[in-house]
């Protein structure tokens, strides 16, 4: 009687022991599907951070920074309906070098009818500082001035006392900056930003 007993006990061991094997695979299929999950996550996170950092990249690569704006000559060359607005500038920190036709700006304005102005045009007419060295292409780590005619036909946004402008400076396949211009006077030299 005692090996019959014996027999039944080594049959629940073995029971137990394969019972405890299902789990153990189960546990294992459980953390390979677990780990691809996170795997695949991680992968994912990191294809998104590259986009982002790329796409941050290409925004701050090609933006220009006003460094200050004064009111121009209001009469250039004795011409009427010219007024212009003068622009120092340079290249954000962190800029590749840029064409100087690859940088476009605008100046909008409300025309006093309730419908906007624009006057535009792109920074090739832009000098180094000094305002004889004529450029090509913006550089990081440089100065740079340029005129811009803000008063003509048919549009204009002439400088006018107290009126508030808007200007907008975009790079071809980069950033864009926008300021605001505020005419406290109307002096030549006097600053709108």
């Amino acid at each position: 009687m005692q090996k019959k007993n014996m027999n039944e006990e080594n049959n629940d061991w073995g029971s137990i022991g394969i019972g405890a094997m299902i789990v153990f695979i189960a546990l294992i299929l459980v953390a390979a599907v677990a780990s691809a999950v996170i795997i695949q996550t991680g992968e994912k996170l990191q294809q998104n951070a590259q986009q982002s950092g790329s796409d941050t990249q290409q925004e701050i690569s090609g933006k220009i920074s006003i460094i200050t704006i004064w009111v121009g000559d209001q009469a250039p060359n004795g011409a009427a309906n010219a007024e212009e607005i003068t622009m120092v500038f340079e290249l954000a920190p962190g800029s590749e070098p840029i064409a100087d036709t690859a940088v476009h700006w605008a100046v909008i304005c409300d025309d006093g009818a309730g419908t906007p102005s624009v006057m535009q045009g792109d920074l090739s007419a832009a000098t180094e500082l000094d305002g004889a060295t004529a450029v090509a292409q913006f550089d990081p780590g440089e100065t740079y001035m340029i005129d811009l005619t803000v008063g003509g036909a048919p549009d204009s946004c002439a400088p006018g006392l107290n009126e508030e402008h808007s200007m907008v400076i975009s790079a071809n396949g980069g950033g864009s900056t926008y300021e605001t211009l505020y005419y406290q006077s109307v002096t030549q030299g006097d600053q709108i930003i």
